[in-house]
């Protein structure tokens, strides 16, 4: 029997023992088909390499940009950052705080005099609408007062009346700047014979400020003129006076206190721009704010603050600190001054007369024998206040025929110097004064010529006694309450009416 073998195998098998190159051979021994395809592979590409065109070197090109002249990419450096400004040094303040001025203690102390932004008022800025353009720079109403050199219009010597006035009221002024209602007698001259006249305590700060502005109204400021300490010292004072939180000048010790602070804050107005002082801005728009704040809803001021009470008087004054402070750029409700003319308009009627509080009303007195003493009508008071306050509120007579009857009214009651008939009324006179210089024409020549043979030869004019030279007794309606100081810086205001302020209408 034949025995069969097993078949003989040309490869190996894999075995633990075979190196990688030994299997490798075994597989491409296996495989000639993939040494085929790697030979066609390689010559193909050998064919191509020798018989694709060498790649051309590229020509070199010339290429010119042009400049595009009308947009530049460059990026801007940052700009460089300003430079510091230097403070400027004033050598006339050296103050103790921000609203006290003083003189400096030597040549080199100084304050610098940097301006306060706008947000110095204590009400919402959406009430307020100051006035734009104006500024110290600009003098406007104010051209007439010369070059703030204290002599008189246009740089004139000042009218002996007035010049002998403000001699009375510096000699008689405290040293912390306060003119004494019921106590000026302290300066008096102890040989001499003694100042009568004294006033009410209360409106120390009223009388105070009706002599600064008499300072002021002859270009006496706190920086020029023959009078600029006395003036800075009168500010200072009242200064001292205000609350710093309300604004308020001067307390509420008297009913009628609004009347002080509204020529107080007049006066710091005034003492504000003319005298260029930045660091008068807040103290004189605190004042402001305070006025805003004391005036009633949809009308005007009196007495006390938000009572729904108004009247001519009060208002008055408040116009005048109003169109002060507007006019140095300071922070004015001009609806205020809006509700003032209609107000004029509700208490006024066609004869031209402007009653207190409602139309038909005379001059209000004090209880008691005032009345009877200087009688209503004998003064048109309040038909002057309404009819200045017409002017500064920018009314003209040729619109408005209540002026021109206003203005024939006063004319029928001229000043006087009677102290036996109660017509003489120092504050009537102030008022009327200055309304009729706007008027101009024959009301104003009639006026001036009365009021100077009224005024002048009532002035005491006796220089040996320098206790009473330059002032005025206080025997008109409210010589009582203000006493010899406010009869002679009231007469001294209104013996300045020609050239005070400007003509507002042409």
């Amino acid at each position: 029997m034949q025995s069969l073998e097993a078949p003989t195998h040309t490869h190996r098998e894999f075995s633990d023992n075979a190196t990688f190159q030994e299997m490798m051979g075994d597989r491409l021994k296996q495989s000639p088909w993939l040494l085929l395809s790697a030979g066609m592979h390689a010559v193909l590409l050998l064919l191509i390499w020798v018989f694709l065109p060498p790649e051309q070197p590229k020509a070199p090109t010339i290429s010119v940009q042009l400049a595009d002249t009308t947009k530049k990419d460059v990026e801007q450096p940052p700009p460089m950052p300003p430079p510091e400004l230097q403070k400027e040094p004033d050598p006339d303040i050296t103050p103790v705080d921000d609203v006290t001025i003083s003189e400096p203690d030597s040549e080199d102390a100084s304050q610098s005099d940097l301006p306060q932004d706008q947000s110095d008022s204590t009400l919402e800025p959406n009430q307020w609408n100051a006035a734009v353009g104006l500024g110290p720079g600009a003098k406007g109403p104010y051209t007439q007062r010369g070059k703030g050199t204290g002599t008189g219009t246009g740089g004139r010597p000042s009218s002996p009346i007035v010049e002998n006035g403000l001699i009375w009221l510096a000699r008689h002024q405290d040293a912390n700047g306060r003119w004494d209602s019921d106590g000026f007698m302290k300066h008096d001259n102890p040989a001499l014979a003694a100042c009568t006249g004294p006033g009410n305590a209360v409106h120390d700060v009223g009388v105070t400020a009706l002599a600064l502005l008499a300072f002021l109204g002859e270009n006496n400021t706190m920086r020029a003129g023959k009078y600029k300490d006395n003036v800075k010292r009168g500010v200072n004072w009242l200064l001292s006076e205000q609350d710093e939180a309300t604004g308020l000048i001067g307390g509420r010790a008297a009913h009628d206190y609004v009347y002080d602070h509204a020529i107080a804050a007049y006066a710091l107005c005034e003492a504000y721009g003319l005298s260029e002082y930045k660091l008068l801005r807040k103290p004189a728009q605190r004042a402001l704010d305070y006025l805003e704040s004391h005036r009633n809803a949809y009308s005007v001021w009196r007495y006390q603050p938000r009572d729904q009470d108004n009247d001519i008087s009060v208002t008055g004054w408040a116009v005048m600190a109003y169109k002060s402070g507007k006019f140095f750029d300071l922070q004015v409700n001009d609806q205020a001054l809006r509700l003032t003319g209609v107000f004029l308009d509700e208490i006024s009627d066609s004869t031209g007369l402007h009653g207190y509080r409602k139309a038909g009303q005379l001059c209000g007195r004090k209880r008691g024998g005032h009345e009877i003493k200087f009688p209503p009508a004998k003064s048109q008071a309040l038909t002057a206040v309404g009819l200045f306050c017409r002017f500064f509120l920018g009314q003209d007579p040729k619109e408005k025929p209540i002026m021109n009857a206003s203005a024939n009214l006063l004319t029928k009651t001229l000043p006087k110097w009677d102290e036996q008939d109660g017509s003489i009324d120092h504050y009537y006179w102030y008022y009327a004064t200055y309304a009729l210089f706007q008027m101009g024409g024959k009301p104003w020549a009639q006026w001036q010529k009365s009021l100077e043979r009224a005024v002048g030869p009532h002035q005491y004019s006796d220089e040996s006694n320098t206790n009473t030279f330059g002032s005025w007794d206080p025997v008109g309606a409210w010589g009582e309450d203000g006493g010899r100081v406010y009869s002679t810086a009231i007469l001294t205001l209104t013996m300045q009416a020609n050239y005070r302020y400007t003509r507002l209408i042409r």
